[in-house]
């Protein structure tokens, strides 16, 4: 199961115990009440105020995501049984360790916010997606396209290959998900597309340019 070896393995259990329940939008009463315990008790796993979580515990936990999911309406749990169609010929999706601010999110990738910079230091990222702009738009089943969110909206989309940054955005634009953040890799601010802009303004999802490589990129990144 890839919750339990994520929290089994992090050097940081209670931030990764608290990521996935944020994920499942659970609230910590909510949870404790599932699993007949106090509020405390979560808060004190989360905040590594007791010592790391055996398996049992472990256990415990990842049922109790999916249990309460389940009970509303198993949204969550969906996305995780589509997540298992190979999709790595057009896309790559890595999840965080814990959550992490748009405005940090920027600084690891080298980039500039070019719309929408007042949402940077309140949006959380939980993880990002890197996209082959031109493989997912010409070749990539349609039915992939939930695929790109892993088991969170609340990512960034980094598009590499891109000319102009517009067909990201129509992408974007028509589909139901939406992420938190598009970043539009190797291309500067004076060469977006002027629709791009637009959708990005009407739909409020910050527009990030960079030119850092993104084998840069992805060693910032993945220590999260």
């Amino acid at each position: 199961m890839e919750i339990a070896g994520e929290i089994s393995l992090s050097e940081d259990p209670g931030a990764t115990m608290r990521k996935w329940r944020e994920i499942f939008s659970i609230s910590q009463v909510e949870f404790a009440k599932h699993l007949n315990i106090t509020v405390s008790t979560i808060s004190d796993y989360e905040g590594n105020r007791r010592k790391s979580p055996g398996t049992h515990v472990i256990r415990r936990f990842v049922n109790a995501l999916f249990e309460i999911d389940q009970m509303k309406g198993g949204l969550i749990s969906q996305k995780f049984r589509e997540k298992e169609k190979p999709t790595n010929e057009y896309f790559e999706v890595h999840e965080f360790a814990r959550s992490i601010s748009l405005k940090d999110f920027v600084g690891l990738v080298g980039g500039k916010i070019v719309t929408n910079e007042d949402v940077a230091e309140t949006k959380k990222i939980y993880g990002y997606t890197l996209i082959d702009s031109i493989k997912v738009i010409l070749d990539m089943p349609f039915s992939y396209f939930q695929n790109l969110y892993g088991n969170v909206n609340e990512r960034v989309f980094i598009f590499t290959g891109v000319s102009t940054g517009r067909s990201p955005f129509v992408v974007v634009r028509v589909s139901p998900s939406k992420p938190s953040a598009i970043v539009l890799h190797n291309i500067g601010p004076d060469k977006v597309d002027k629709l791009a802009m637009k959708i990005s303004d009407r739909e409020r999802i910050p527009m990030i340019v960079t030119n850092k490589s993104v084998e840069k990129m992805k060693e910032a990144l993945n220590r999260i």
